[in-house]
Order: C-alpha cells, then structure tokens, then sequence
C-alpha cells in the first residue's frame, strides 16, 4: 500500500479556508483529515456540520474523520450525509463497538477505531477484523501541535503483528507530532496513513512538505 498525508484541516487558516484546501487538493495528500471535538470526550471544541459542508464543498480529497465526542452512534448518519469517506470513533467512548463499525459501514462509511496513548493495542483483538481503519493516536487527543510520544513507535508494531495474526486488512494511521524526524520510521513499522497538522499548515511551502513526509 502507497503512503497516504492526511492533513489536518484543525491547523489550517480558518479565516481562508477555502484556498487551504485548494493547496491540499494541489498536493500529492490523498486525504483531509476533520477532527471533531465535543468537549465532553476531550477538553476541546473543534467545528461541527456547517464547517464539514463547507470542506466537502471545496475538498477534492477523500474526508477522514476522526470523532473525539461521547455518544458518536447518534451522527453517523448525519456524518454519511455529509459526505465522509472514513469515519473513526475511539474505543474508549464506544460501550457497543461492535455495533458502532457496523452502523458505519452501513450508512456506506469506512470504519475506523481510534486508540488513545494509555490505551493497548491487545484491546483490538476482537474487533480489528471489524474495522477498515486502526487510528493510533501519538498524542494525547485535544489539541494540535503537541509534542509525538516516542512509545508510538512500539504500539504501531504491535497493530501491524495484530492485523497479520487476524488475517486483516486495515490500514493503520497514525496522529500527533507527525513531522519529518518520524514519518520514516513510522511507515517502517506498519503504518500506512499519517496525519500531520501544525507541520503541513505552518510550512513555508506545503505542497514540498507533504512530498516529504510520504517518504516514497
């Protein structure tokens, strides 16, 4: 599988959006990434549907979103309406995972499971073979521009020996402190899909920088 950049639209200039995504739909990225936050499941607020409509609107990339809210099975319809490809929700806000992945699926979504840094890859034993998508969070979820956790490194190990020990096929995405010192190694590992905000967005030149980090 190719090395995917999914930017995250969090960190772009919100004042200009529109020409934001213009610049990643220029770039070699195969993806824009939406963080949704609620506030309840982390300490943060993000955008809601009004913004998502306005991305679909300009994006020419598949939308990947990731849900960091409590009660994620009452908008995955609405989600599904709005045009998202991949839809990701967090294994520690989901009592019925099982039930969550293939709601999405059948609202036509791909389905994705998000893990926090606490949180053991051995927990997706049962449900890997269920999900199109294993999210690995490097961070601490909330905010952007937080420093990578190194231990990263070993858990997108133990995803990739878990997909092959289950006989799946899900791709592994990596988000948080994604830059040019650990792309590499990352993609090494196992993981197939990176997420990077502040380093894409803050770069000097963009469509350069998401060259680099795919490391192909």
């Amino acid at each position: 599988m190719k090395h995917i950049i999914s930017p995250s639209i969090l960190a772009a200039d919100f004042a200009n959006l529109g020409a934001e995504i213009e610049k990643i739909n220029n770039s070699q990225a195969e993806w824009i990434h939406l963080d949704i936050m609620d506030g309840v499941f982390v300490p943060n607020i993000s955008f809601g549907f009004p913004v998502i409509k306005h991305i679909k609107k300009h994006a020419k990339k598949t939308l990947d979103a990731h849900l960091m809210i409590v009660n994620p099975d009452n908008y995955i319809e609405r989600f599904a309406e709005e045009g998202i490809e991949y839809l990701t929700v967090h294994y520690e806000a989901c009592t019925h995972l099982h039930r969550t992945l293939q709601k999405i699926r059948s609202c036509g979504m791909k389905a994705g499971v998000a893990i926090n840094p606490h949180t053991p890859v051995s927990l997706l034993s049962e449900i890997v073979a269920e999900s199109d998508l294993i999210l690995i969070m490097s961070v601490n979820p909330g905010f952007s521009g937080q420093k990578f956790i190194p231990n990263t490194y070993s858990k997108v190990a133990q995803t990739k020996e878990l997909l092959q020990q289950k006989n799946a096929n899900a791709i592994i995405e990596v988000d948080g402190g994604i830059d040019l010192t650990n792309a590499h190694r990352l993609y090494e590992l196992g993981a197939n899909a990176l997420v990077a905000g502040n380093t894409i967005f803050m770069s000097n030149d963009l469509i350069n920088t998401i060259y680099q980090l795919k490391c192909e």
